[in-house]
Parts: structure tokens; sequence; C-alpha cells
């Protein structure tokens, strides 16, 4: 079973912008609960792994592309608490870091055309215990409410970057605090009716305005990237000795220092950043174009 004992840093972030404006920001390491099942991953296979074990399943299966984050989380769990795992990927047969880890951890890959992904049907997998893409569903939501039980500091904002909407709505869920949430793909804006979908399915909890999405730096799509994203992961490892990733957290952090710098919004605040992990996934891009943070 995963464990409920995770001891999580908070680790404070020091800036001569944040001493100006007089912000305290501080990253909550949920990178760091697995070297392979880090972050929201962990959180979202939680119950999920639990549930399955409970039904008697044997064997988990899942979606996802090619470099998918939650792929690899899924692979590695499954080898870890004992299940057999299928992973059906969208586009052609194709080999990289990402399903070359799924691999050695045991699961079977299954690869499908972009038109038959778009029609995927739980229902055919029925002696299946089936995780949805991203891993997010009511019991993603239950596990990423937990996220916030090891903030032990008073805070005026909590920030998350946004997939596929599992782990925003587990910290919505659980906390009054202001939550804003930067969604990695471009048009995230449909992402706020998937939210509210899940908060529902979850604990069928009223419509709450105490988040918001921030959608203008996606740089161009999911798996997009630009010099100054890269630059500014690069500089922000030498600095504060964290690494981010370039689809999630990297495009959050960025984009939360940007408002900073521009706005006035964020002055006086003390502010949390969720670091989600990912970091898997920089090996795609060092794969793809020569990118090393």
């Amino acid at each position: 079973m995963m464990s409920d004992s995770l001891n999580i840093p908070l680790q404070q972030v020091q800036e001569n912008l944040f001493e100006e404006k007089n912000i305290q920001l501080f990253i909550l390491r949920e990178d760091l609960i697995h070297p392979q099942i880090s972050g929201n991953k962990w959180r979202k296979l939680k119950y999920n792994i639990q549930e399955a074990k409970e039904k008697g399943f044997d064997t988990i299966l899942t979606f996802g592309g090619a470099f998918s984050n939650h792929i690899a989380a899924t692979a590695t769990a499954g080898k870890e608490f004992g299940f057999k795992t299928i992973g059906i990927i969208r586009g052609n047969e194709v080999n990289n870091s990402t399903l070359d880890l799924a691999t050695e951890n045991g699961m079977q890959l299954k690869f499908v055309s972009r038109e038959d992904y778009k029609r995927k049907d739980a229902s055919q997998y029925s002696e299946c215990y089936v995780i949805p893409e991203g891993g997010s569903n009511a019991l993603a939501v239950k596990g990423c409410s937990e996220i916030v039980a090891n903030i032990d500091i008073d805070y005026d904002i909590i920030c998350c970057a946004v997939g596929t909407g599992g782990t925003i709505s587990g910290i919505i869920s659980s906390t009054d605090k202001q939550v804003l949430g930067f969604p990695a793909l471009k048009g995230g804006e449909f992402l706020k009716e998937d939210i509210q979908q899940l908060l529902s399915k979850y604990n069928s909890k009223k419509r709450v305005s105490n988040w918001h999405l921030i959608t203008d730096y996606h740089f161009g799509g999911y798996a997009k990237i630009k010099p100054e994203l890269v630059e500014f992961i690069r500089s922000f490892k030498k600095n504060h000795n964290i690494l981010l990733d370039f689809v999630y957290t990297g495009k959050m952090l960025f984009g939360l220092y940007d408002m900073i710098k521009n706005t006035n919004q964020f002055d006086n605040k003390k502010i949390v950043v969720v670091h989600t992990g990912g970091i898997q996934g920089n090996k795609g891009f060092e794969e793809r174009f020569g990118i090393v943070v």
C-alpha cells in the first residue's frame, strides 16, 4: 500500500524581486516523494491502487502519449505494488526514455492511431482496472486533496500547474485560500468545466470561487517550449538548486515570476507553489531537441 507518512519539504525561495514587493514564496517539494512516482502522480495513483486491490484486479490499464509522466509512473507503481500494467499509447510506435522506463517496469504497450485513441472506450477493458489519461478521476482528487496537509505555514495563495485537472481539484477541495492554476495546454479555459466536474464527482461540492486559471503561459501548447522558458529553468536550477520540468512546473513558475514582476496583485502575499514532479519528461526534450538543463 502506498504510504501516508510522507515528509515533504517546504522550501523558501529568496529573490531580490520578492524582497522589493514584500513577497514570501515557498515551494512544496512534492517532486521528492519518489524518484519515479513523483509528485501528483503518487497522489493520483494512491487511492486508485487501493481500489484496484480491493476489487481484486491484477491488471491496471491506462492511456497516454509517448512522453507521458502518467504512463511512466503507472508502470513503476504497478511493479512496486504487484500489478500487471497495460499502456494504450497515442500515435505510431516509437522508442524513447519514457516508454523504455515503462517497459523496464513491466508495462505492456499498445500503440493506437490518434483517431482510435480519441474514440477510446473504457468499457472494452472490463477485465482491467482502468485509470483515465493523466490519472484524473475522483480517487485522484481524493489523493491530491492530501497535498495541502503538508503545508505547515499560513499562506495567502497556492499555485499549481494544470494538465487534466485532478491535482488542482484536490487542492481546491481542501483549502479556502486562493488557488491559481497554470494550464500547460493551449486554450486551457476548457479545463474550468473539467475541474468542476471532478470536484462534483469527488464530493458533490457546490461551485466555489476560490480558484482561477492563468492561461497565458502555455508557450504554444502542451509539449512546446521557447528559449526564454529554457533559460528560466536553467537559471532557477543554478540559483535555487531545484530542477523544474519543461511541461508543467517550469511554465507555472515562469508565469508566476512574470506576474509578480509586472503586476502588484501578489505584493505583501505569502505564496506556496506545488512542485508536481514530472522531471523524467525532461529527457524527452533532450532526446528530441538536445536541450539539457
